[in-house]
């Protein structure tokens, strides 16, 4: 298990890391201080309003993509007991000692089976947790208006730092800190990112001083930002930067970034090529995740279909090198081209992905959260809607029963409010 605080600052990269708070995590709502506005005077415009279908779909897409990748099952196993997993783990020793091809899967035994049924993990989870930072949000500008960037951004925060003061509980009862159990289940860039939290960084420190600063856990969170901004490709970006800052930094932000972008131009009635050209705007050139994506684009506007394009992704895109496939390098532009190579299409696009096993913990989400929104809840077939609507809890235990039809209900209810906040962290926060 990777250490819950990775402080040593990576060589090489800019920027030097924030100095540690001397009070630590603070959980007091009025610390949560949103960042300065930025001056853009308010009444700009109307944005387009987000429709409760494009939310519907965003949502179930990136849960059907989640349960539609092989690892779901493995995330969702979490929620039976140990024994069941470690017996798994010694019959794939046995296939691996004794030459045999008979491979082991979750297996329930005398266990009630229900845990291991098609559904969605971890991804739909952290995208149920970003959320309810929209839903708190509202909350607190009641009679105020809708939800605005600065509100979301402080409520973000306030999710953020509940989070790492539970991880700072959990380590001083542990022995020692890498033992430490925490109420939650989380990519090793998210508990890096809040074991920095709790030792008193904040963001950028917490993201750039991340063994996984590159990997792709606030993709999801950003598709779900992006209903803060529909139509509005750039703001959406900046809003998912600042909490990708929380736990990434590189390419890991400019995923984030991308992703927020496309799903906010498909909220505003975008096509898909208008999406992904909104993704690929955010993308620098000069970077890996930049240069991928438009390579696998490129691949896909000359595909006949989505499925044509797994073996170009395979071969072309994605990686066989590192222990982890959850690159944003990879899973964003694979989603991007999935997509594109669908027409939009979440049928085709979210199956293509689910094809590339290397990284298909989170891929398949990617491109569901995109051609969800871009299809809208009537693209979601009726079966896949009924088994990935209810959350388990295996990796946020609390959200367990959470139903995704009624929470983008509420996410509609509160209506983004005038862009307000920055694109980028402010060191007061």
């Amino acid at each position: 298990m990777p250490a819950l605080h990775a402080g040593a600052s990576r060589a090489g990269r800019g920027g030097s890391a924030r100095a540690r708070g001397g009070g630590g995590v603070t959980l007091d709502r009025a610390a949560a201080r949103p960042v300065s506005a930025t001056g853009l005077a308010p009444g700009l415009g109307s944005r387009p309003g987000r429709s409760r279908s494009r939310t519907e779909g965003l949502l179930l897409g990136l849960a059907a993509g989640d349960a539609a990748g092989w690892p779901a099952a493995r995330h969702r196993a979490s929620r039976m007991p140990e024994w069941t997993r470690r017996l798994t783990r010694e019959l794939d020793t046995f296939a691996e000692r004794n030459a045999t091809t008979t491979l082991p899967v979750p297996i329930a035994l005398n266990q009630p089976p229900e845990p291991l049924r098609l559904g969605p993990s971890d991804d739909a989870e952290w995208a149920a947790f970003t959320a309810e930072s929209l839903l708190r949000a509202a909350d607190d500008g009641l009679g105020q208006g809708p939800p605005s960037d600065r509100r979301v951004r402080a409520a973000l925060d306030l999710a953020w730092s509940v989070l790492a003061a539970e991880v700072a509980d959990a380590a001083a009862r542990a022995p020692e800190v890498e033992s430490a159990v925490l109420p939650l289940r989380a990519r090793i860039s998210v508990r890096a990112g809040l074991g920095n939290l709790a030792a008193g960084l904040r963001p950028p420190a917490t993201g750039h001083d991340n063994p996984h600063f590159f990997d792709d856990a606030a993709c999801v969170r950003a598709c779900v930002l992006a209903l803060v901004h529909p139509g509005a490709p750039e703001r959406a970006a900046g809003l998912a930067e600042f909490d990708a800052r929380y736990t990434q930094d590189g390419d890991g932000v400019h995923g984030a970034r991308a992703m927020a972008a496309a799903v906010a131009a498909a909220l505003g009635d975008a096509d898909v090529t208008a999406a992904v050209d909104a993704a690929l705007a955010r993308l620098p050139e000069h970077t890996e995740i930049g240069r991928n994506a438009r390579h696998a684009v490129k691949l896909a506007q000359n595909a006949a279909c989505a499925f044509d394009l797994v073996p170009l992704l395979e071969h072309q895109i994605v990686d066989h090198v590192y222990s982890y496939g959850i690159a944003a390098a990879e899973t964003v532009p694979v989603a991007l081209a999935l997509a594109t190579a669908a027409r939009g299409r979440i049928r085709e696009a979210v199956p293509a992905a689910a094809c590339l096993s290397r990284v298909a913990d989170s891929a398949p989400a990617l491109a569901g959260a995109l051609t969800g929104a871009l299809g809208t809840a009537a693209a979601i077939p009726e079966a896949w809607r009924d088994a990935c609507r209810t959350l388990s809890g295996c990796a946020l235990p609390r959200l367990a029963g959470t139903d995704l039809v009624e929470l983008a209900g509420r996410l509609t209810a509160a209506e983004p409010g005038a862009p307000d906040g920055q694109s980028r962290h402010d060191a007061h926060i």
